[in-house]
């Protein structure tokens, strides 16, 4: 393929799950790291350079002679995540510029608020009623304005054996021990929007594989996994640690009320509460039109390989080369 990517933020959970679906599909992959020799991993097959993706020179000498900016960057813990998001982004763009590469943003829900309920297309209106939506919206604004060739591809909650900060492991399990007990943020009834790390990273590089043809900035929406009433995935969770009658229990907003001014991440959390009071779901319609199909690993091989990347159950070789089957059906967006 002779494609050479730039992923800044590949020891995160997305950018890493890109890094690794790049390399397996042909690309030289680079990625900016402040501790290269810390960050690399033995036979991970990535360039490691040193940098700060604060830096913009250093972003911009990494980028030389790449085809793609992957920004998959953000603070770690959510710590000056206002004051830090844009300008990172600002110095990709920079990049992007000297490089002539493409940039792809890992997008979320955020972007929509609780008034846009079901049916959401990649255009509707963008109305956040959250500080990190509203973010979020002004990064795709400017790389809409910047007139740089820019992927988007936005996904529910992001949950996989390598995945950070997430809801699946700050909300629902406790990592590092054996389920015991499960916690369920939503409200009676609401559905939810979760996506498997591996599939949003398949995802993008099927479209980035059809990059020729696809609009200077274009914006995806993924299916992922659409628990229709709140109670799939943790039922999901149940069974695969070998409980199915674990019932969960409900989340402790209270919590998160009381932390909030204290704890960054008890904050963050609470600031996403609307999304479990109200079902607010993307439709996948776009981009089946391109790849025909959806990357779609069945949700109870994807919690079984969340949970063991997890430290909450023991490996499993059986349970890996099940997990590897991920299957590439149309995903339809079903009501």
């Amino acid at each position: 393929m002779n494609k050479v990517a730039l992923v800044l933020g590949a020891t995160g959970g997305i950018g890493g799950e890109v890094a690794r679906t790049l390399l397996a599909r042909g690309w030289r992959v680079k990625a900016l790291h402040r501790a290269p020799e810390r960050a690399a991993k033995q036979g991970d097959g990535l360039q490691w350079l040193a940098g700060d993706a604060m830096h913009r020179d250093d972003v911009v000498a990494a980028a030389q002679g790449v085809d793609l900016i992957v920004h998959a960057v953000n603070p770690p813990g959510y710590r000056n995540w206002g004051q830090l998001v844009l300008p990172m982004l600002e110095n990709t763009m920079a990049a992007a510029r000297a490089s002539g590469a493409r940039i792809l943003l890992p997008g979320t829900v955020y972007n929509y608020g609780p008034d846009a309920y079901l049916h959401i297309t990649e255009y509707a209106p963008q109305q956040p009623v959250t500080r990190k939506g509203a973010i979020r919206v002004e990064m795709e604004r400017r790389l809409r304005a910047s007139g740089l060739p820019v992927l988007i591809v936005r996904a529910g909650d992001f949950f996989g054996p390598d995945a950070g900060n997430n809801w699946f492991a700050q909300g629902l399990v406790k990592p590092g021990k054996p389920v015991t007990a499960i916690s369920n943020p939503a409200s009676p009834g609401v559905g939810h929007q979760w996506a498997y790390l591996p599939d949003v990273a398949e995802t993008m590089a099927r479209l980035l594989e059809r990059a020729d043809a696809l609009p200077q900035f274009a914006v995806f929406h993924m299916e992922g996994h659409w628990d229709a009433d709140g109670t799939q995935m943790v039922a999901a969770i149940a069974r695969a640690a070998g409980k199915p009658d674990l019932k969960a229990g409900a989340f402790p907003w209270w919590l998160t009320t009381l932390a909030a001014p204290f704890v960054t991440v008890f904050r963050e959390l609470r600031e996403m509460r609307y999304l479990w009071r109200h079902p607010v779901r993307m439709s996948n319609a776009r981009l089946l039109s391109v790849l025909g199909s959806e990357p779609h690993t069945p949700l109870d091989i994807a919690v079984r390989r969340t949970l063991q990347g997890q430290g909450c159950l023991p490996p499993s070789a059986a349970a890996d080369d099940g997990a590897r089957q991920v299957t590439s059906g149309v995903r339809p967006f079903s009501r």
